[in-house]
């Protein structure tokens, strides 16, 4: 199925959905009917999100919660002081002894708090085993799921969703799932957005095509799991993780209809928009999508990616300029080499953190290079960068700040940049 935020139907046995009404006094082969609401009951027609459900066991069967270690995750900031230095992180090594999906979630920075429905969490998960009778439930957000090496399975209450590196997925916040490897290890990046869920951002003076198009997102047809035994659901709420046991798998959904689900989206059909004519346009032309935060055209959340493109610019120095921003900046790479940090350091995998009015942008060689090419059509190829920018100081955890991987001499990129200046033009 595809499209953005339309209505879908689907069932896995033929006459699963009801017929003109939502709940039934019986639902067709004994199922239970489940709401599932990601918005307020009274948001207006066009930001209401909601599901319907049909299962063989409604959500609220399930054995007593009791907290368990939540090990590296945090929710918001942890008290670390923030400094105005630029950061950059090796690419984390997987963890020893091995871990799950969830067991190998290290968070990186945040900002704001679930419980104000403000802010985003930035993690890395490593896994290198699958989750099997284990499941994951997270109230505090949705999640942004963006693999960098290793193909992901996502078991959901909707059905299933296959990633690789190059596309994403997003988990509404509420739905449950579990994370099966495609291969012996994966390892990638996850933003936990707390606040408005994520949308497609308006195109503006563009019109109607470009950017992300809608009907290149696709949502799961329904699978459903009818087994019994012994599962674990892991709840994540106000920053705590809960475990509780099941006699049966919570995938249990028959059939849904709806606009409230999980999603994927392969990063390499964005349609860029970019400069024909001169200069590198602001990086808000990149955004696949946006979290709204209430100041209007001031996102709590942006994902922004910079993917393969032609630059053409005349008389333009073309990868990125020297800058400040108000919007602090999180990127991470997924493949290939991003074309403002050609002199090492930014391998797939590592991160960087450039926050609130840090001044950053490209390493001495990427500007001599870029200064001194002759400025012909080029194809930036073979690359895939990306960025959650917010509107809220995205403040490191005491991990990352405490962690091998941090490196101690990114702003040296910059250090030797010589004197330029002459009173002459």
């Amino acid at each position: 199925m595809s499209g953005f935020r339309n209505e879908f139907a689907t069932e896995a046995l033929p006459g699963a959905l009801p017929v003109g009404q939502n709940s039934p006094q019986r639902c067709a082969y004994g199922l239970y009917a489940e709401k599932l609401s990601g918005t307020a009951f009274t948001a207006p027609r066009a930001a209401n999100l909601r599901s319907w459900l049909y299962r063989i066991r409604p959500s609220v069967v399930h054995g007593e919660f009791r907290p368990i270690d939540k090990g590296l995750v945090r929710t918001g900031p942890d008290g670390t002081l923030t400094m105005p230095d630029q950061l950059r992180w090796d690419p984390l090594p997987m963890p020893e002894g091995g871990a799950d999906f969830v067991d190998g979630l290290v968070t990186m920075a945040a900002n704001g708090a679930p419980l104000a429905q403000a802010g985003i969490g930035i993690h890395i998960y490593r896994a290198t085993r699958s989750m099997g009778d284990r499941y994951f439930q997270d109230a505090d957000g949705e999640l942004l799921i963006v693999p960098e090496a290793g193909g992901l399975t996502l078991h959901t209450e909707f059905g299933l969703i296959g990633i690789v590196p190059g596309e994403i997925a997003v988990i509404p916040r509420g739905v449950k799932f579990r994370v099966d490897l495609a291969g012996e290890s994966a390892r990638g990046y996850v933003c936990e957005n707390y606040g408005a869920a994520l949308t497609l951002p308006e195109r503006g003076p563009i019109g109607t095509d470009g950017l992300a198009n809608s009907r290149d997102f696709l949502a799961p047809v329904a699978a459903y799991e009818d087994r019994e035994g012994e599962f674990e659901l892991v709840f994540k709420l106000a920053g705590n993780l809960f475990a509780c046991t099941l006699g049966h798998s919570p995938l249990d959904v028959v059939a849904w209809h709806g606009n409230l689900a999980p999603y994927k989206y392969d990063l390499r059909r964005f349609n860029t928009i970019g400069s024909i004519s001169y200069d590198h346009p602001d990086p808000s032309i990149f955004t696949v999508l946006t979290s709204p935060s209430d100041t209007p055209c001031t996102a709590n959340v942006d994902f922004v990616i910079f993917p393969p493109r032609w630059l053409v610019m005349e008389h333009s120095f073309r990868p990125p300029w020297y800058h400040r921003n108000l919007m602090s900046e999180f990127m991470g790479l997924i493949y290939g080499v991003y074309d403002a940090k050609t002199g090492g350091g930014f391998v797939p995998g590592s991160s960087s953190l450039h926050n609130c009015m840090a001044a950053h942008g490209p390493d001495r060689a990427a500007f001599e290079a870029a200064s001194e090419r002759r400025l012909e059509p080029e194809k930036l190829e073979d690359t895939m960068a990306f960025m959650f920018e917010s509107r809220y100081l995205i403040q490191p955890t005491a991990y990352a700040m405490q962690c091998a991987a941090l490196q101690s001499g990114y702003r040296d990129c910059w250090q030797d940049l010589p004197k330029r200046f002459r009173e002459t033009p």
